[in-house]
């Protein structure tokens, strides 16, 4: 690979940090707060257990400052009349938001956490849907979000794709820990963060894909779409500050290998072929 899937890493120094606090906390726990337990009873009574459970649960309980993020990310989009209007659409539908967009047509965006996940495969493309949007929010400080993008995109999006014959325009990347000591991210040598909010922002990255799904016979190698094709992803782009060459075109193909269906993925950044799978059989993850 000529150029990383996506520009944000996750921080060696900070995983060995994590590793290296765990320990302490595994030894040291029973010295913080006012229990009034000795170190043994400290550890056999269960309150040493119960309450990193309690802060585990309280972790992944996460959805709530995810949509904290979009909300404040749209309201800004529509103050800026990049978009009219957008709405959550509630818990009877698999999607999360429903965007109104300046030329009446319709962006619906669905939620994911970390790319690598299995709920990265759980998606239907809603029939009212102009424009459908995929959008990682990996808040897993510990995760490699470069391996995480590269395993969404052609091991989960791609095969379900082509698999089950659902068009996906476009993939963002970008959540509250891009650019931060968790998760540095180069384009900030570029380009000052946006303050918003609570929220020091980088450019989110943009993923363009094919608007009609491969198949052998009539369409093997649809080409991506452009950017002023998907009116979503060319307003998010506008008012956060993205740079053309750091759009990504993602590039589904499909063929026979002897008896067998094969697919194909190939990402391409300004010109230039940043990764690409060797034929993949044709099953879902």
């Amino acid at each position: 690979m000529s150029s990383p899937i996506t520009p944000c890493e996750k921080n060696p120094a900070l995983r060995k940090l994590i590793v290296e606090f765990a320990e302490t906390l595994k030894h040291e726990a029973h010295k913080l707060g006012n229990h009034g337990l000795d170190e043994q009873n400290f550890y056999q009574s269960g309150l040493f257990r119960g309450a990193i459970e309690r802060v585990r649960g309280q972790q992944a309980a996460t959805m709530k400052y995810k949509r904290a993020f979009v909300a404040t990310v749209l309201d800004y989009m529509k103050a800026k009349d990049a978009i009219a209007d957008w709405k959550s659409a509630g818990e009877d539908n698999r999607h999360d938001y429903q965007v109104r967009l300046p030329n009446g047509r319709t962006a619906v965006i669905e939620l994911k956490g970390c790319l690598d996940g299995n709920n990265t495969n759980i998606f239907d493309r809603p029939a009212n849907a102009n424009e459908f949007i995929v959008w990682s929010m990996c808040q897993n400080e510990g995760s490699d979000p470069r391996k995480g993008a590269w395993s969404g995109i052609h091991t989960r999006l791609s095969a379900e794709i082509i698999g089950r014959s659902q068009v996906v325009d476009g993939l963002v990347i970008w959540d509250i820990l891009c650019g931060t000591v968790a998760r540095p991210c180069p384009k900030l040598d570029r380009v000052k963060a946006m303050e918003l909010g609570d929220y020091r922002l980088a450019p989110p990255c943009i993923y363009l894909f094919p608007s009609t799904v491969p198949s052998v016979r009539n369409n093997p190698a649809p080409p991506p779409q452009s950017l002023n094709d998907v009116g979503f992803l060319q307003a998010l782009f506008d008012v956060f500050g993205g740079k053309d060459d750091e759009l990504t075109s993602v590039y589904l193909e499909v063929n026979h290998k002897g008896a067998e269906t094969v697919r194909r993925t190939r990402l391409v950044r300004n010109g230039i072929e940043i990764a690409a799978s060797d034929d993949t059989p044709l099953h879902r993850a």
